[in-house]
């Protein structure tokens, strides 16, 4: 029997220019002041770039103004790995215990707010969750506290998933955590916080909802999949409905403000539609799920070895991302054309390329990605970062370790087909 059901969650949302500045009253509200009287304690997660610039303390303060006591931890990496979330828990652990959790920042300080909130509220170690085969695998057993998701940067969708993501370094993999308990309870997303994004952070953080929205509306359709017991449902239940919904519209959003934000990263407008797209995405990829780019991104940013981007910290390497997801785009979405051509050739024409017509076909979309890509000033390819074609077996390897997300492409993908995808994509022009 195949699937007859599929599955929708979402966080509360709360849009728009300004939002952050009601953090302290939205705050207040999970977590009032029981019966003892007691005042209510929370941990705020940040990084060092996302401190400087002022917008936690001032979400701390606002926090203090409700009565809350407020503590601070301004270390999450940018990029998490098991280290640097082993640091945020055991500061959690040893100053807590706390009521609520609030993370400000990208997607790396809320990945690991995530991860903090986890192990603060269940046994066990941080690989005991990781997703298998890397990982244990294993399953939350108690509730977490209520999370509280405020992003800086346009495009992870960290504030609407389930998936906290990381670097294992002794297995150099990029891998992930993910259950329906790691969703946060509210997303706010204020445009205004993003308006100091370098340039290449808002290209490689717009990748990723660019990719996020063509994953999930390119992949494995829920009903293609085999019918499921209750307990067995997990929260990527393949494209369905409601989750085209917001990738189409993630897709329009990107098509108009993408190239300008990008460009002008003081255009209030392309800001905002932006923020959007990040978050429409995020709640079409949070439930559909995502496929081989990503699959492909996390050994890409896994195994780097001496790249570092402008506008990123540069102590030490880095593939961000969305860059690292990008990288692949082009070639993988001509590998799964033939699985569902149709949507293939509407994601191009939403991106701004050409109406479908007799002479469209694989390279159509892979086109308009490649244009995009270069307009905002990406990489090449994987050679510009650092990978050669002797790295291809290796990319391929760690690639295959990510089951979870390559169940829900359109196609069964074996490891040629990711040897190919890798290949193609050492230039794109």
């Amino acid at each position: 029997m195949t699937e007859s059901v599929f599955t929708y969650a979402a966080p509360g949302l709360k849009f728009g220019r300004g939002a952050s500045a009601e953090i302290g009253w939205d705050v207040q509200q999970l977590v009032a002041a029981g019966a003892d009287g007691a005042a209510r304690r929370v941990l705020l997660v940040t990084d060092p770039g996302v401190a400087a610039t002022g917008h936690p303390e001032r979400i701390a303060d606002a926090m203090r103004g409700q009565g809350i006591e407020v503590s601070v931890f301004d270390r999450a990496r940018v990029e998490p790995t098991d280290a640097s979330l082993e640091e945020a828990i055991a500061y959690a652990r040893s100053t807590g215990p706390f009521d609520a959790v609030v993370a400000v920042g990208g997607g790396s300080a809320i990945d690991t707010a995530k991860a903090v909130d986890l192990l603060l509220t269940n046994p066990g170690t941080l690989m005991d969750y990781v997703n298998a085969p890397v990982g244990g695998g294993r399953a939350p057993e108690h509730l977490l506290l209520p999370l509280v998701a405020v992003p800086t940067t346009t495009g992870t969708g960290a504030e609407s998933t389930t998936i906290c993501v990381l670097d294992v370094l002794a297995l150099k993999v990029k891998t992930g955590i993910s259950h329906a308990r790691l969703r946060p309870t509210l997303a706010v997303v204020d445009p205004d916080l993003t308006m100091t994004q370098p340039a290449m952070v808002t290209a490689s953080c717009g990748m990723d909802i660019l990719c996020h929205a063509l994953e999930s509306w390119t992949a494995r359709w829920f009903a293609d999949f085999d019918a499921k017991r209750p307990e067995q449902r997990v929260p990527y239940c393949g494209a369905n409905p409601i989750a085209d919904m917001w990738s189409e519209k993630a897709l329009t959003l990107l098509a108009g403000a993408f190239r300008t934000a990008v460009r002008d990263g003081s255009d209030e407008t392309a800001r905002e539609q932006m923020a959007l797209a990040a978050t429409f995405a995020g709640l079409g990829f949070g439930n559909a799920g995502v496929h081989v780019p990503h699959a492909c991104a996390y050994p890409i940013a896994g195994r780097v070895r001496d790249y570092r981007p402008a506008g990123y910290p540069d102590d030490e390497p880095i593939v961000p991302h969305g860059m690292a997801v990008v990288m692949t785009a082009p070639a993988a979405f001509a590998l799964t054309f033939e699985a569902s051509p149709e949507r293939h050739l509407r994601a191009a024409e939403l991106l701004g390329g050409p109406s479908a017509s007799a002479s469209a076909g694989p390279d159509t979309l892979p086109a308009v990605l490649r244009d995009l890509m270069r307009d905002v000033g990406l990489p090449s390819g994987l050679a510009e970062i650092g990978y050669g074609a002797a790295d291809v077996d290796d990319l391929v390897e760690g690639a295959l370790q990510q089951q979870r997300l390559l169940a829900t492409a359109p196609i069964d993908v074996t490891a040629d087909d990711l040897a190919t995808v890798f290949r193609s994509s050492l230039e794109h022009w």
